[in-house]
């Protein structure tokens, strides 16, 4: 596989999944990060922000172009989301590894369970 080549498809498989479902690129790219790249969990985990970033801003522009956007529940939920950010990232250096992967994972079973209900 080329030099950068595992790294390429986890871009690809992220944004294949965030343009797909309009979001979820984290739960992909976090665990690919961590086990195809050895890419340590709080590096991986704020990693995947600049990852995502472009990923979000692209599908916005797309679904704006092609859909309607609820503008108002849009500017809402950012602030937020911006504010929960800030909250998340502030706490991300205070909290261990396992406890990372055990939230993480807790998020991932409640959203495959909403998913699946």
């Amino acid at each position: 596989m080329l030099k950068h080549g595992k790294q390429l498809a986890i871009g690809l498989i992220t944004g294949f999944a965030n343009g797909l479902f309009g979001s979820g690129g984290g739960t992909i790219v976090v665990p690919a990060m961590e086990r195809f790249l050895g890419v340590e969990e709080h590096k991986a985990h704020a990693t995947a922000i600049s990852i995502i970033l472009p990923l979000s801003l692209l599908s916005l522009v797309i679904y704006c172009w092609k859909t309607d956007v609820a503008w108002t529940i849009a500017l809402w939920a950012s602030a937020g989301g911006i504010v929960g950010g800030l909250v998340g990232a502030k706490l991300l250096s205070k909290i261990s590894g396992i406890w990372l992967h055990r939230i993480f994972g807790l998020f991932m079973i409640a959203a495959a369970v909403r998913m699946i209900l």
